[in-house]
Parts: C-alpha cells; sequence; structure tokens
C-alpha cells in the first residue's frame, strides 16, 4: 500500500513577511507567494477586501508548528472555563 500525503493550508516560516498568510496559501495552491500578496493588495486598493481576507486567513490558519488556529484554541479555551464553571458562574476547584 501507498502512503498519500495530504496537502494541509497552514501559515508557513519559510517566505514569511507578517503571518505567514500569503507564503502558505502560495505553497498549498503552488504559485509563488507574491502573486498572493499583488492580488491581496489590489483587493486591497478596492475597497479593502484584502486585509480582510488576510485577517481571516491569519485567524484561521494554523501555524505550520500547531494542529489547530488561533480561533480553535480561543474556542477550546472558552469550553473548558465553561465546563469548570458551575451554575452560578463561580469556578469550580481543578482536581
Amino acid at each position: 500500500m501507498s502512503e498519500y500525503q495530504v496537502k494541509k493550508l497552514r501559515r508557513t516560516d519559510k517566505g514569511r513577511i507578517v503571518a505567514g498568510v500569503c507564503s502558505g496559501v502560495g505553497e498549498f495552491v503552488g504559485i509563488d507567494a507574491n502573486m498572493v500578496r499583488i492580488a491581496l493588495a489590489i483587493l486591497t486598493l478596492f475597497g479593502g477586501l484584502g486585509v480582510g481576507i488576510y485577517a481571516i486567513g491569519w485567524l484561521l490558519m494554523p501555524d505550520e508548528h500547531h494542529e489547530t488556529s488561533i480561533v480553535q484554541d480561543v474556542i477550546s479555551k472558552q469550553q473548558q472555563r465553561k465546563s469548570t464553571a458551575d451554575w452560578s458562574g463561580e469556578q469550580k476547584p481543578q482536581p
């Protein structure tokens, strides 16, 4: 049996300028990261959409050294906090 290597969309360190979103998308799609940067710059000039797309990518794409994204980390922390609070909102002591 041959093993398939699945491509994962991640923010990368290689070619990173700010948060690694463009370099991660470029690597995933197979194009130069500068092409992604140019596209986002053009979208930013025409209505500011590029900044929003970049911010969403930064929040939703995990870093190459982590399995979860920033949003997933925040959600799991909230769920842990809810599970340790009783009905009155007070924190239960951790065992």
